[in-house]
């Protein structure tokens, strides 16, 4: 679907791209290298949950573990390499204007769901369903998902280690850009989750904008 708000890409150049991640749904595109992909939180308040790939290389994929044992931080923001777990350099986080990124708290899948909020809740779409729907159209499957990324959810770290899901720092319009250090696959589930507030328990739309930046002498 073809994006019309008018919010710009982060970072400004030719705009390859611009589409919306409806709510609830799956998306995915290669961004070529050097290429930047914008994400616009456009309600606010909503998680986005990420893989990234390197298109000519499925094996090489986004570590959580090699991304924050390089950068010796639990949570991304700008200057964060987002790494595979031999030290790949995937993609760069640019910029960022909400300066908080979540790498521990996980995809939520129907099984999670039923764990943690009753069985009632064993037919709610979830974003393993959704990475799994979309990574199928680039040969990916269940094996082939890791630990992903939560663009824009909030999980902070109590001193004794226990995690929680709180209300997200973003709010409407707020953006965050990603360079591709090579050509990378992104696959994204805009999450569906409505039993806790990393959505404010109402997921919207969001948007993806890829741009790329004119070359200087």
């Amino acid at each position: 679907m073809t994006a019309t708000l008018d919010v710009p890409a982060l970072v400004p150049g030719t705009v390859i791209l611009d589409e919306i991640a409806e709510a609830f749904g799956p998306w995915s595109a290669v961004v070529r290298a050097g290429d930047v992909l914008t994400i616009v939180d456009l309600h606010g308040n909503q998680a986005v949950d990420t893989l990234i790939y390197a298109a000519d290389d499925l094996a090489l994929r986004y570590s959580a573990a090699a991304t924050v044992m390089t950068q010796r931080n639990l949570f991304l923001t700008t200057g964060s390499v987002l790494r595979s777990d031999d030290g790949t350099a995937l993609m760069t986080l640019v910029a960022d204007e909400v300066g908080n990124h979540d790498t521990v708290g996980g995809a939520c899948s129907q099984e999670s769901n039923t764990l943690r909020y009753g069985h009632h809740t064993k037919h709610q779409h979830a974003c393993v369903e959704n990475f799994l729907i979309e990574g199928a159209k680039w040969g990916i499957g269940k094996r082939d998902l890791v630990s992903n990324i939560n663009f824009f959810m909030n999980v902070p770290v109590d001193p004794d280690g226990t995690l929680g899901i709180v209300d997200g720092l973003s709010a409407p319009g707020k953006r965050l850009a990603l360079r591709a250090e090579r050509d990378a696959l992104v696959l994204v589930s805009n999450c569906p989750q409505i039993n806790n507030p990393c959505n404010g328990f109402d997921p919207t739309e969001v948007r993806m904008i890829v741009t790329r930046p004119e070359a200087t002498e």
